[in-house]
């Protein structure tokens, strides 16, 4: 163990970045600053954020992202109703069973069937590996370094290799249970629409219940560490929109809640949800039809459905600090980290009572139709439609990530964690944004990404 563990009772405080406090202070009397961040590390995508501050006052603060067109639901139409799920799939690798399953239900919508038994437990069970391997991987690698004024894991293993080994170890058992069920762990084959190309055996499934076993206690040990960070004092009233299942934490289905009254069927989401091209940004804006400004993610999942968690996940949460609902995004680490300990519970519930089914797959009949699908992707809920001819064709698709939905959000998170910090020196002021950002884990493209962060003030 290093010198310098970090344990379940520790504070630690962020290291400052950047010069003196004479040095900055003088920064900040200055009559202008301009201030770039010429790479935005441990997110996905390519953006740039500029603020023009005047007597203290925001005039204006633009988060715009350079993703390029990527053409996806050009790309479908045409296609064949079964080709969506591997299509989609290229959409993201961290997170491919989301854009699979979306696409898959949106598709049986449309065509008339409905999964269901040993099949619908095996689509949960390859959703909860997805949902470990990528709370884990943002958790301990991309974000836990913002609270310990650290650039990188890297420099986080010096400190204390052994929680970084814990977390790769549990961002492997989730790459596992991907690989068993869909055949492999990155872009996986064996999901199709109606369930699967071919059902695992079930001593597979079964040899996967002792790992995970382990892993209930290395990730509640890991959520412990966490716990004991100093979090920034910011918190908003946001409005939180996720799924919803009467009978179980919401991953792969359900109705569209909101914290403020909204119970709808999947397939109405156009009807309340839009997306509008900002002149500042490549990518679209998501934001209710009224123009409201919504979260998707981890916290909007926990404040919308904290009933339905396990004791032992509320008992964590607890132990950690959380309420029932969080408000304050940088603590979205430890709201991951309880939905990871909960994932773990469901993929040892689902393994232990695995079963072979009949069939792998449910018969489809191409036919003209309507159908949309919606999963909680770990980043958020992600939605899909798409409209078929009489041969079982695209004819229509959209698909709305998550991150096109937070995007509004974070450009409000910023405006308001600027406001609150605009006498830190230029380098802690970066900081703070970039971990802004960061609490999102935004996907923004597949890509090395970069962040451009010009500050005026007059």
């Amino acid at each position: 163990m290093s010198k310098r563990k970090l344990t379940s009772t520790s504070k630690v405080k962020p290291k400052p970045r950047g010069k003196a406090n004479g040095r900055a202070k003088a920064q900040i009397q200055s009559v202008s600053r301009n201030i770039r961040v010429d790479a935005l590390a441990r997110v996905e995508g390519e953006g740039a954020l500029y603020v023009r501050v005047k007597d203290d006052i925001i005039e204006d603060i633009k988060f715009r992202i350079f993703e390029p067109p990527r053409f996806f639901e050009a790309f479908l139409q045409g296609r064949i109703f079964s080709d969506a799920p591997d299509i989609t799939a290229r959409i993201c690798g961290i997170c491919p069973i989301a854009y699979q399953m979306g696409a898959s239900q949106a598709m049986e919508q449309a065509l008339g069937i409905t999964v269901t038994g040993p099949l619908r437990d095996l689509r949960r069970l390859i959703y909860c590996g997805e949902w470990i391997e990528s709370h884990v991987l943002h958790a301990a690698m991309l974000h836990a370094p913002d609270f310990l004024g650290l650039q990188d894991a890297l420099q986080l293993a010096k400190d204390d290799p052994e929680i970084v080994e814990t977390a790769l170890k549990l961002k492997k058992l989730g790459n596992t249970v991907i690989e068993v069920i869909g055949g492999r762990a990155a872009h996986p084959v064996n999901l199709k629409v109606g369930g699967f190309y071919r059902a695992p055996r079930k001593e597979k499934i079964r040899e996967l219940i002792e790992p995970l076993k382990w892993a209930i206690d290395a990730a509640i040990g890991v959520a412990k560490v966490f716990g004991g960070f100093d979090f920034p004092d910011y918190e908003d009233d946001y409005t939180c929109v996720s799924l919803r299942h009467p009978d179980e934490y919401a991953i792969h289905e359900g109705r569209i809640v909101s914290n403020r009254g909204l119970d709808i069927p999947v397939a109405d989401f156009p009807e309340h949800f839009k997306e509008e091209h900002v002149q500042h940004s490549n990518a679209l804006h998501g934001m209710m039809m009224d123009g409201t400004v919504y979260l998707v993610g981890p916290n909007a999942r926990y404040n919308n459905n904290y009933a339905q968690l396990s004791k032992l996940a509320k008992r964590v949460a607890k132990d950690i600090g959380l309420g029932k609902t969080c408000n304050n995004l940088y603590q979205s680490i430890l709201v991951r980290m309880v939905e990871t300990v909960y994932a773990i519970e469901e993929a040892i519930r689902l393994a232990e009572a695995y079963e072979e089914p009949d069939a792998s797959c449910v018969t489809v009949t191409p036919r003209r139709g309507v159908g949309a699908g919606c999963t909680e992707a770990p980043r958020g809920i992600c939605f899909h439609r798409y409209e078929l001819d009489d041969e079982g064709r695209i004819v229509a698709a959209r698909i709305q990530a998550p991150t096109s939905q937070n995007q509004p959000q974070i450009e409000r998170d910023l405006r308001g964690v600027v406001a609150a910090n605009l006498r830190l020196s230029d380098e802690n002021l970066k900081w703070r944004c970039e971990q802004t950002i960061r609490n999102y884990d935004p996907c923004i493209s597949c890509a090395t990404h970069f962040l451009k962060f010009t500050i005026d003030r007059e």
